[in-house]
């Protein structure tokens, strides 16, 4: 009883010293970024020793994907499925930009400091590319049910895609300081207004 008692109390010191080298790690990539925190910047925010630090993680691969499942369950993303419950595409479209834009905003330092460091980081685009599935689901939601055809199609899509996009929103609400519900009218607005100059053009109702 006595050796069970012992390893459980390990583990559960190994589980929290852990912890702390995670939240340390995340906590240094949204203020200075992933390129600049240093295995030594992160075991003295997580209060360890860069041995210890080693011995939990390794390599950088085992530590940013543990950052990363923290990362994600501390700020869960807007879910798509959900989106595909409202009928009405330009509707779809409205409710979605909401919550999305709003996660912007709450994780703007991380996506900013992230995107900035992805190009020179191999194992940073590793981890990114987990998440490539995800805002193929979010496009493809908010695709659906639009009524244009040909070229005009092509053009929505983009449209789409341009704003869901964090760098969309980033110079809308940063740098032309609107808020995020004038942020979102300003997108639904280019998106829809391609689908009515595509029946104003044709005079009736396009493909889906």
């Amino acid at each position: 009883m006595t050796r069970k008692y012992e390893l459980k109390q390990r583990a559960e010191s190994q589980a929290e010293t852990r912890r702390r080298i995670v939240e340390a790690t995340v906590e240094l990539h949204g203020s200075v970024g992933p390129a600049k925190t240093t295995i030594s910047a992160i075991a003295e925010l997580a209060g360890v020793q860069r041995l210890t630090v080693y011995r939990h993680f390794p390599d950088d691969q085992s530590l940013f994907r543990a950052c990363s499942g923290h990362w994600a369950v501390q700020h869960p993303r807007p879910d798509p499925s959900r989106w595909t419950e409202v009928a009405d595409p330009t509707e779809r479209l409205r409710v979605a930009l909401g919550e999305l834009y709003a996660y912007y905003r709450a994780t703007e330092a991380m996506s900013t400091n992230v995107r900035r460091d992805l190009p020179q980081m191999p194992v940073l685009q590793e981890v990114a590319a987990r998440f490539a599935p995800y805002w193929d689901d979010v496009r493809a939601a908010l695709r659906r049910s639009w009524k244009t055809r040909g070229h005009r199609r092509k053009l929505l899509r983009a449209a789409v895609g341009h704003a869901v996009d964090f760098d969309t929103w980033k110079s809308l609400a940063l740098s032309q300081d609107l808020s995020d519900a004038d942020a979102v009218e300003l997108m639904v607005s280019l998106v829809s207004g391609l689908q009515a100059s595509n029946r104003s053009s044709t005079g009736k109702t396009g493909d889906r």
